[in-house]
This record gives structure tokens, sequence and C-alpha cells, in this order.
């Protein structure tokens, strides 16, 4: 009897020895999601037909965006899907400093392209025989103002540009 109960104990504690050698690890993320839409401050220049129309270092990050045309949408980067969390944007930072600057600008919303499309800066608009067009360290954007990632120290520029 002693010797099945010795033999039974070996078994078990093999068992179980093998069972806990081969489950899964199993692994906790501890990590805390980065806020990737904290503010930063970036250079902004708005280029009219004849001449600067402003110029100056503005604190921006992603948030909603109000146009007396286009109405209250977000624009802070996830916009059309272009980044999966809200980051600081080029039409944020033309609406952040026409806030705290005191000047206007307006643009009309398109849902197909889930933007802005800015049409009047400071009361020069393009008329038909132009546009603002949205450059970054000088390369003009691959997509819409509320969907191009800012960083900081980037030189944003709103250009108005003949067709």
């Amino acid at each position: 009897m002693r010797q099945t109960l010795a033999r039974r104990t070996v078994i078990t504690t093999a068992a179980l020895c093998l069972a806990l050698t081969s489950a899964p690890a199993v692994a906790h993320s501890t990590t805390t999601p980065v806020n990737t839409n904290t503010p930063v401050k970036v250079n902004l220049t708005v280029q009219g037909p004849n001449g600067l129309l402003f110029k100056g270092r503005i604190k921006t990050k992603g948030h909603d965006v109000t146009t007396a045309t286009g109405g209250t949408h977000k624009c802070d980067g996830t916009n059309g899907g272009a980044n999966p969390t809200a980051v600081p944007t080029p039409t944020a930072a033309l609406d952040d400093a026409a806030r705290t600057r005191n000047f206007t600008w307006d643009g009309a919303w398109y849902a197909s392209f889930d933007d802005f499309s800015v049409d009047t800066i400071k009361q020069v608009s393009g008329g038909g025989v132009a546009y603002w067009n949205i450059s970054v360290n000088g390369t003009p954007t691959p997509v819409g103002g509320c969907q191009f990632r800012l960083n900081a120290g980037d030189q944003v520029a709103f250009t108005w540009t003949a067709f």
C-alpha cells in the first residue's frame, strides 16, 4: 500500500510539473498609452496674393474646428483614418492662430474627404482663380489639413496659389 501511495505521489507530482512547464506564459501589459495630441509649437505663415498676411509661433493640438461655412468638425489627425490617435494638424494650427491673434478664416466641409477646404483667410479668398495650398517644412501636404500630423518646430504655410 505504501508503494502504491508513493507511486501515485510521484506520478501526480510529475504530471503537475509537466503541466506547469508547458503552459503558455501570459504577459500583462503595464505600459500606458502615449498621448499623441500634446500641444506643440509650430511656425505658421499665411502668404496672400499681395504679401504676408500672418507670421507667428503658434501652440496647437488637434481639436474640433468651427467655420461659418463648414460647421463644427473634428480636426485632429484621425480624419479619414490618417492617424490612429489624435495629433496636432495644420488646419487646427490655423484655427488656433485665428482665435488667439483675432483674425478670421473660413472653409467648406467635405464629408467625402473628412476634411475642410480652406477658402478664405483674413478676408482673402481664392475666388475661383486660386486656392490655399498647405505645406509643412516646404513640402505640400499629401493629405488634408485635418489629417497631416505636425511635430514641434514644423514650418507650416498656407499660401494663396493661382490655378
